[in-house]
């Protein structure tokens, strides 16, 4: 698989040269989004000489090493050097813990081996399972956590050799101009063909080796097996909630109001029956969380109620998981998306990747439903609401070409003073009408 330019990669060397002396560093993300390929590479581009060592894939005979010096902090690193035939040099070398949650006895040395202050260290691996594996060790207060997601829309671009398309889209949003029509046109184009691909650096391999979605199609199934086998393996009722929720996101982001009703899955069922699946999905960075506030108050966190959206982590996977029968191979299912003639509902999928974006780029997710007056019986939504400052941005989400935005007219209106300035997320060019920011799509990540 090919190595590509992620952004991670920068927030690592800030680590390295800002603080990698007082601090390890735990990157961790769902499976598949490229921890183990960035950790690689950076460890060759920046240090003299590495070790990894995969937990999930490791021979008895270095297991026996930690297993015999874990109180030899010395015998340790010297003993590791020789088994794995590494040299390591002080101050210049880099120790990877690869998938670390497999064996939580090294997570438990990262306190010793920073206070040793020979080497840096990086650990990789799943918060779900990071979290399950720490009932016999010491969580590390030397430990700094990184969180990695699929790759955004600009880092599939430089992947696909559109390396100034980004700069291009920045410098417009920046100026708040439009850019040229047919410019603009050529990158919606492509956006769209980053939904269908999505973020994963497998799927995205494959694409830029064939251009054939069938190919890009086989890799992303074999990523949801691969997730739909991490909940078979997952203790008591726990595996089957969580698969129950995984395969009606689709269909649940696919009605009016998208917020997660456990009735959809299962008839007469409660939030809480469906509670420990939903927190291995989101534990597990499968799912995101977009959390109810019932007060648009800058400190939105603070007013999160029960109700919540459930988006997946990655567009391209939801296309997959959504049409669940090989659909997407049939080129005229790609060509339909394209053009904006597919036959299940887009703003699910305008949704998605607009939280998918917003979170890779450091946003939580908030929501909020409201009423015009306090008695009245119609509730508007708002996609998605941004802090900026002391005020916040509404987000409104539109996938088809029209205009009306009722919901975001009354939002505006009444709460006016806490208001930044109101978006609305199209298709379309970037444009300003009555103080309303419309932006296309591939801007999201720029809010």
């Amino acid at each position: 698989m090919k190595v590509f330019r992620r952004k991670i990669y920068d927030e690592l060397l800030d680590w390295k040269n800002k603080w990698a002396r007082e601090y390890a560093i735990l990157l961790e993300g769902a499976r598949r989004v490229g921890k183990s390929t960035i950790v690689e590479e950076f460890a060759k581009n920046e240090y003299d000489s590495y070790l990894i060592i995969d937990f999930n894939h490791v021979n008895k005979d270095v297991l026996s090493v930690f297993e015999k010096y874990n109180h030899d902090i010395d015998k340790l690193l010297s003993v590791l050097q020789i088994v794995c035939n590494v040299r390591l040099i002080w101050g210049k070398s880099l120790i990877v813990f690869d998938e670390v949650q497999k064996y939580p006895q090294a997570r438990g040395l990262i306190k010793y081996l920073v206070k040793d202050g020979r080497f840096d260290y990086i650990e990789t691996g799943s918060l779900i399972t990071l979290k399950q594996n720490t009932r016999d060790i010491q969580i590390p207060s030397e430990e700094m956590h990184l969180r990695m997601f699929p790759m955004d829309f600009e880092e599939w671009c430089w992947a696909c050799g559109f390396e100034e398309m980004p700069s291009i889209i920045r410098e417009a949003y920046d100026k708040r101009e439009p850019l040229m029509e047919l410019v603009h046109r050529s990158v919606m184009e492509q956006f769209k063909t980053y939904m269908l691909t999505g973020g994963m650096p497998q799927a995205v391999s494959k694409y830029t080796e064939t251009h054939d979605m069938v190919s890009v199609e086989t890799v992303k199934k074999v990523i949801l097996d691969l997730y739909r086998d991490d909940m078979y393996k997952i203790g008591g009722s726990a595996g089957a909630k969580a698969k129950a929720v995984f395969e009606e996101i689709p269909s649940i982001l696919s009605t009016h109001r998208k917020n997660f009703r456990p009735g959809l899955i299962k008839k007469n069922t409660r939030q809480t029956y469906f509670a420990s699946g939903i927190e291995w999905l989101t534990s597990a960075r499968i799912c995101e969380k977009c959390r109810i506030t019932m007060d648009p108050d800058i400190s939105g966190n603070l007013n999160n109620g029960e109700p919540f959206k459930c988006y997946l982590l990655d567009t391209g996977l939801l296309m997959t998981l959504a049409f669940d029968g090989g659909v997407l191979s049939m080129p005229e299912v790609y060509s339909a998306f394209t053009r904006g003639k597919l036959s299940v509902n887009e703003g699910m999928l305008f949704e998605n990747v607009v939280a998918q974006l917003l979170r890779s780029s450091g946003k939580e997710l908030h929501y909020i439903e409201f009423r015009e007056k306090e008695n009245a019986k119609n509730v508007y939504e708002i996609d998605f609401i941004l802090s900026k400052g002391k005020k916040i941005t509404p987000v409104e989400v539109k996938s088809s070409v029209s205009s009306k935005h009722r919901s975001l007219d009354i939002f505006v209106e009444k709460y006016s003073k806490r208001i930044e300035q109101p978006v609305v997320v199209h298709s379309k060019n970037l444009r300003i009408d009555n103080n309303i920011l419309y932006i296309p799509i591939y801007m999201v990540h720029l809010l």
